[in-house]
């Protein structure tokens, strides 16, 4: 009995093995037979290692996201130009087709209504083709160019030189024959009578225009529209009304002159004349927060922070950045933030953010020389602060006439929501701080 079971399982035994090796037969005849249908290629290798490797990280596949196709050509868009700009013109290529960039080179600049934005290649390579135009309206994605990474910048062929060409020879010189002249024919002068001068088409008192071949017509750049449309919709919105006072700039210039280089050694940057205003406009708007505030609608916005923009000109036209929280920062940080601001400025790399906002403006045209001026409000702000050229001018100190470096302060404000009374308060302020800094450290 014990030997039929035995056997009995002998034989289920050799069973199983002899199933596990036919299936093994059959695995291995259909696995050479896949492998003579898909021959091992390279990309059959990558599908196999992205898409069965474990370990492998999802973001993988997309980790050139311009990548066409084929692998070896990216495509530059327009990147994201903020929250309130949907469009762009470009301006200009700084590359041309077939010259070689790095990566997050700049290849064409995109001029908005607010900041000029350069449109970087994603890879390093050469530059195949532009896809866009100069001058083409442009948005956030649009294809610019295509770029090739595995070409090889294209060679700058030398034109032959004149001496190398060969000279044609010049054709022989015919010799003329001598003509033979022959007295012409003298007739008796015929007596005409005068013509009647024409009168002149136009009168002598209408003025003679240049021709229009002297003239040039160029399209208006964006950034130079935006700030014609600003200044305009300033001009019929605010009821704008400006305030003058001069201010004696002894003290604050010998407070400068006195303590500057100890600034520079413990701050690393110059003491100037702007962080001086912006802390006397500070102060001034804290003692008259109407002029801080703006009309919306119906309502009145009071702002309890203090923004200040101010007003930097550059090649392409006028911007304002904005120094934000003012009114808790010290002289040093003011600098550093002018400073700051004004090299991106003049740089072209100033963001939307770096203009947002503002409550306040101050624009110093005395840097230009500028005597006097109105300047215009900076909308959506209901004030705005304009300084000018320091000039030696004769003024009577304590019964005593003197020369005196002095400069005249104009402030523009809304006069729907600013009275007189409010915006002559307020240039008074900056006027007694200026003159006397010592009222900032007394708050008096």
């Amino acid at each position: 009995m014990a030997s039929r079971v035995a056997s009995g399982l002998l034989r289920r035994r050799a069973g199983a093995t002899l199933g596990l090796l036919r299936s093994y037969t059959h695995v291995r005849n259909y696995s050479s037979q896949l492998s003579a249908l898909i021959p091992a290629t390279s990309q059959c290798s990558k599908l196999t290692r992205r898409y069965y490797m474990p370990n492998a990280s999802p973001y993988q596949v997309w980790s050139r996201s311009f990548a066409s196709d084929n692998g070896d050509k990216v495509e530059a868009v327009v990147p994201f130009m903020g929250e309130s700009v949907t469009d762009g013109t470009l301006a200009n290529f700084l590359k041309k087709p077939g010259e070689r960039v790095e990566a997050d080179e700049a290849i064409a600049q995109i001029e908005t209504d607010k900041v000029t934005i350069d449109v970087a290649s994603p890879e390093a390579g050469v530059i195949e083709k532009f896809i866009a135009s100069e001058g083409d309206t442009v948005t956030p994605g649009t294809k610019i160019a295509i770029i090739s990474k595995s070409a090889q910048p294209a060679e700058t062929h030398v034109a032959p030189s004149e001496e190398s060409t060969p000279k044609e020879p010049s054709p022989p010189k015919v010799e003329e024959k001598p003509k033979v002249e022959t007295a012409p024919k003298v007739e008796p002068p015929k007596t005409q009578a005068p013509k009647p001068t024409a009168p002149s088409k136009t009168s002598p008192s209408e003025p003679q225009l240049p021709p229009k071949e002297r003239e040039r017509r160029v399209p208006m750049p964006r950034l130079r529209k935006r700030i014609a449309n600003r200044l305009k919709d300033s001009q019929n919105t605010f009821a704008m009304l400006t305030t003058f006072n001069e201010v004696d700039m002894t003290n604050l210039m010998k407070l400068r002159s006195d303590y500057k280089d100890e600034f520079v050694t413990k701050h690393g940057v110059k003491l100037g004349l702007m962080s001086c205003f912006v802390k006397a406009a500070v102060s001034a708007l804290q003692n008259q927060p109407i002029v801080n505030a703006v009309i919306d609608g119906d309502d009145i916005i009071y702002r309890d922070y203090v923004d200040v923009s101010v007003a930097v000109g550059t090649s392409k036209g006028l911007v304002v950045p904005v120094i934000r929280d003012a009114d808790t920062m010290n002289f040093a940080d003011i600098e550093k933030g002018i400073n700051n601001l004004a090299k991106k400025a003049n740089e072209g790399a100033l963001s939307i953010d770096d203009m947002a906002g503002g409550t306040f403006t101050i624009s110093n045209g005395g840097v230009y020389g500028s005597l006097i001026s109105t300047p215009i409000i900076n909308p959506p702000q209901s004030a705005i602060l304009g300084m000018h050229s320091i000039v030696q001018r004769p003024v009577v100190v304590n019964g005593d006439i003197l020369a005196r470096p002095m400069m005249y302060l104009a402030l523009t404000y809304d006069h729907r929501l600013i009275d007189g009374r409010e915006a002559v308060f307020f240039l008074r302020r900056i006027k007694d701080v200026v003159e006397d800094p010592r009222r900032l450290l007394l708050d008096i």
